[in-house]
């Protein structure tokens, strides 16, 4: 049975699942059409940070303009352009022996796309939730669904897997930001042209 996290909440994903290597990162989210007229269009990510709180180079920002990881320890499984659905609207499969050794934290974040433009934030988002499950049994491991507690926002951490001496721990973040993709990445050390 999976864990459900509440926010701050840390876990271990690997303690009580010996062996366990390749896991998939669901997110999702539902979104208010009748707030802005038009369709929504968030999108999920994964910085892949060092000791420093930084990426150590623009390739370890794994995203909708780059796919896959170049150690191939972290893919992208594609842009949902509107959301539409049940389950998970993006997913980010982690292969947990292939992270490269430097990196010790992988962030997962959302943005909403044109978010200024479109007049959109995460005020108008609902039943956003973040989940791990084994991608050899399907099994869920963990779940964290953030709550309501947005406004103005118009990017946001979901949560961070990240190594913890030999194990792999989860930590429920839900924070919000303002500035969109470009402020996450100017936290994480990418240059935003």
């Amino acid at each position: 049975m999976p864990i459900n996290l509440k926010k701050g909440q840390k876990v271990s994903i690997t303690k009580g699942n010996p062996g366990l290597k390749n896991v998939v990162v669901g997110l999702g989210w539902d979104v208010n059409q009748f707030d802005t007229g038009g369709a929504f269009d968030l999108d999920a990510a994964a910085f892949l940070i060092t000791d420093s709180g930084k990426v150590s180079r623009p390739e370890d920002f794994v995203f909708f303009g780059n796919l896959v990881h170049p150690s191939g320890s972290v893919q992208h499984l594609g842009d949902n352009l509107t959301g539409a659905g049940d389950g998970d609207d993006e997913q980010v499969k982690v292969n947990l022996s292939s992270v490269p050794d430097n990196i010790t934290k992988i962030v997962f974040t959302v943005t909403i796309y044109d978010a200024d433009v479109r007049r959109q934030n995460f005020g108008q988002v609902n039943n956003s939730f973040i989940r791990i499950f084994n991608e050899v049994t399907g099994e869920e491991i963990l779940r964290y669904d953030l709550g309501e507690d947005f406004s103005i926002e118009t990017a946001a951490i979901f949560g961070e897997l990240y190594k913890y001496g030999d194990e792999w721990k989860f930590n429920a973040i839900g924070s919000g930001y303002q500035g969109g993709l470009a402020a996450l990445c100017e936290n994480f050390g990418i240059d935003v042209e």
